[in-house]
């Protein structure tokens, strides 16, 4: 999600507006509506009740296409993603909201397209572990260290 979020094709999609926001365990509406605002905005906001942070989102986000990551989302609660969703429907045709999450049953509450990834064969991990640890050299010059490296590799 990052990747996509930083990729520069997604400057070149002409979205007006991008926001990350890191959901994690509680999915408390006023929370993750004022959280999505600040990102927005880019500034602190100190609504206190649901209705004026859905009405200054819905203003900043009214016509303008957007891209909205939401990562970690554990909420399963389908009236709670709807609650949330309120003022995000009236952003500008061709705006997306991406969710990250390691369960189906939030994809299925919020009847999204679900993309499942799937493990890293053993050669790709172990090249890109070499790449971090050994700082884009080929491989360790001691055996022991690529010993080492495949055993963090496995798990």
């Amino acid at each position: 999600a990052q990747h996509v979020f930083n990729d520069p094709r997604m400057d070149e999609a002409k979205f007006d507006v991008k926001a990350w926001v890191c959901v994690s365990d509680e999915f408390d509406v006023f929370k993750v509506s004022r959280a999505i605002l600040e990102h927005v905005t880019t500034s602190t906001d100190d609504s206190r009740d649901i209705e004026m942070v859905h009405r200054r989102l819905k203003e900043k986000l009214t016509g303008k296409k957007f891209l909205l990551i939401l990562d970690d989302v554990w909420n399963e609660n389908q009236f709670k993603w709807e609650e949330v969703q309120k003022p995000l429907v009236f952003g500008a045709q061709g705006s997306r909201i991406l969710v990250t999450t390691r369960s189906k049953e939030v994809a299925s509450t919020m009847r999204s397209e679900e993309h499942s990834l799937k493990q890293l064969q053993e050669d790709d991990c172990w090249n890109l572990f070499a790449k971090h640890a050994f700082r884009d050299d080929d491989a360790p010059a001691n055996p022991e260290c690529r010993e080492i490296g495949m055993k963090i590799v496995k798990k």
